[in-house]
């Protein structure tokens, strides 16, 4: 079936096939009036199950109307205002854009030899990145899948620029309030059970300093290798930043790779008002930026940025057919040279294009407003005697947590408050997230998307409290 190749006789089919696919994505965005429709697992699953996949429908229209029964009704939107749950964004228009003309011509940015301008422009995004951190000349980078990839490489370095003849002696100290793929990457790593060190959070959910200096200090004690404090600009929970500056300063003491796990908080590097929140990343040896957060990126959009380009040489390895080592020698730019992956996306063209028609400021501002929204919800919540909140915000996360007039048992407003975040996503009115709070069972906001509103919030705070207040009705013997 060479008519369903793209190429040069192909081009008309190309053409009426995205434009079928783009309108049926437009009709239902444009039609959306929920963020979920609450379809569940075991209702869904038999109709992708009947799906005979040996069977082809020949037919592009049919496919899309198969599609939209199985994915597109059904889908969880991002876009919707009442979509308050994850690290979800909406995404700008110019970089869909970007992702359909990266889709189509399919460059791998591992050689220089299957992308050649794909791989000038990743590199100069990563050259605008680390002037934007503050990272100084040496500095250079790579786009990754994500924040784990990025956190893994920038921990694989910290690991090979450690000065120790054993792994069994290193540690990475990183807050309790810290992404899980710290401890993904120790293992993965071949660190010890006990390499990842947990610091206390002070009441702010940001990383304590004494308690860090003084784990620093008792590692040294213990003849033990600090290889990497990880310190956190937007934690997933809180969007809680770490004291970056005085962290820098404890790392320079002990002579530590400083990584910043800036996945969330990267996008005010783009910000006019809330930039200096970042003040001391200029000061890391390695920094994660997921793109596809806060500046309002199609998934997936990463990368690692480094202050000394020689110490990507770590992930370096040389094939004859791909990257020999004359290639390097000849200054020919291969991306692989730098990177985890191999055969990799151009993700780099959707900021590429973003930055090219909306420009930098525009993508701060709107990060800028989803951080303001989180503002006032956060006097939304405090001033409502139904729900307490967490901390005061210094990204765009509230973590709150309902709580009735009158009851006797404490996990009874657990189960409350499970109970609303699950019929909520049911009703699919409005989808929220949930965590725990030392063992208490939180509720929270991921405000990512300018078009919410005051009134958003408002609204999803009473449906919060009309279920969480409709289960404990009904089980009144299990919450006394």
């Amino acid at each position: 079936m060479r008519s369903h190749l793209l190429n040069d006789t192909t081009t008309e089919r190309y053409r009426a096939s995205v434009t079928e696919g783009v309108e049926r994505v437009a009709a239902r965005i444009a039609t959306t009036s929920r963020p979920f429709t609450g379809v569940t697992a075991d209702t869904l699953s038999p109709r992708v199950e009947a799906v005979d996949l040996d069977t082809p429908l020949h037919d592009t229209v049919a496919a899309l109307d198969e599609l939209d029964e199985l994915y597109l009704r059904d889908a969880v939107y991002f876009h919707h205002p009442r979509y308050l749950a994850h690290l979800n964004c909406p995404v700008v228009i110019p970089a869909v854009l970007g992702e359909a003309v990266l889709s189509a011509v399919n460059s791998s940015l591992d050689t220089w030899d299957q992308s050649a301008g794909g791989t000038l422009i990743e590199r100069r995004l990563i050259d605008w990145t680390t002037g934007r951190a503050g990272l100084g000349p040496a500095a250079d980078g790579v786009f990754t899948s994500g924040g784990t990839q990025s956190n893994l490489q920038a921990l694989l370095l910290a690991r090979e620029e450690a000065k120790s003849d054993s792994t069994a002696r290193l540690r990475v100290l990183v807050s309790e309030a810290g992404h899980f793929s710290v401890q993904k990457a120790a293992r993965t790593l071949g660190l010890g059970p006990d390499a990842v060190v947990v610091i206390p959070t002070d009441r702010n959910k940001r990383m304590g300093t004494v308690a860090l200096a003084r784990e620093l200090a008792r590692l040294d004690e213990q003849g033990l290798v600090p290889m990497a404090v990880v310190a956190t600009a937007g934690t997933t929970d809180f969007g809680s930043i770490d004291p970056l500056p005085q962290i820098a300063d404890l790392c320079a003491r002990y002579g530590t790779w400083l990584h910043v796990d800036a996945a969330y908080g990267g996008g005010l590097l783009a910000s006019r008002t809330r930039r200096h929140l970042l003040d001391g990343i200029e000061r890391a040896d390695s920094v994660t930026v997921d793109y596809h957060k806060s500046f309002f990126q199609p998934v997936s959009s990463s990368a690692l940025l480094v202050r000394d380009a020689a110490t990507l040489r770590h992930a370096t390895y040389h094939a004859e057919y791909l990257n020999p080592r004359r290639a390097a020698q000849e200054r020919v730019p291969n991306q692989v040279d730098k990177s985890l992956q191999t055969t990799r996306r151009f993700d780099a063209l959707k900021l590429w294009m973003t930055l090219r028609v909306m420009g930098a400021d525009a993508v701060g501002d709107l990060f800028d407003e989803a951080c303001a929204l989180a503002a006032k919800g956060f006097d939304l919540i405090a001033a409502d005697p139904r729900f307490a909140v967490v901390a005061q915000p210094q990204l765009s996360t509230l973590v709150f947590r309902y709580i009735p007039e009158a009851i006797c048992d404490p996990t009874a407003t657990d189960r409350a408050n499970l109970y609303a975040r699950k019929a909520l996503f049911a009703s699919g009115d409005a989808v929220v997230a949930g965590t725990k709070v030392g063992e208490r069972q939180f509720l929270k906001f991921t405000l990512l998307n300018p078009e919410t509103s005051a009134d958003d919030i408002a609204a999803v705070l009473d449906l919060i409290a009309g279920h969480a207040e409709q289960y404990l009705g009904e089980n009144l013997d299990r919450a006394c």
